[in-house]
């Protein structure tokens, strides 16, 4: 019988009257990260069932326009390096990469 292990990631949303995130934390004890601070999250869960993704996309009242700007950019990025890995196909993730290109130069986000 094989070993298993269960891991726990938590976030902690901390809300105004009107349910506006003032403050998000988060944990993963298997990265060794307890309640770091953020300034946004975008979390997608795959339904298999239903065939449809399920999102949380939450953002602080103190989170930047030009943050989040690169937050989704860097995302993006993510999403093309993470659909590479998952598909082995090349020509769609070239394709998203040139997107993600053109998003950060139509943003003027610069690397620094």
């Amino acid at each position: 019988m094989a070993a298993y292990k269960k891991s726990d990631i938590n976030i902690e949303v901390i809300t105004d009257e009107n349910k506006v995130p003032e403050e998000i934390y988060w944990s993963a004890e298997d990265g060794n990260i307890h309640k770091e601070e953020a300034k946004a999250l975008m979390l997608s869960v795959w339904d298999s069932k239903s065939q449809e993704t399920l999102r949380i996309d939450l953002w602080t009242k103190e989170m930047p326009v030009d943050e989040m700007k690169k937050f989704f950019h860097q995302t993006l990025v993510s999403m093309k390096e993470t659909y590479y890995r998952a598909t082995q196909d090349d020509k769609m993730a070239d394709t998203m990469g040139d997107f993600c290109d053109y998003f950060a130069e139509k943003l003027e986000i610069t690397k620094k």
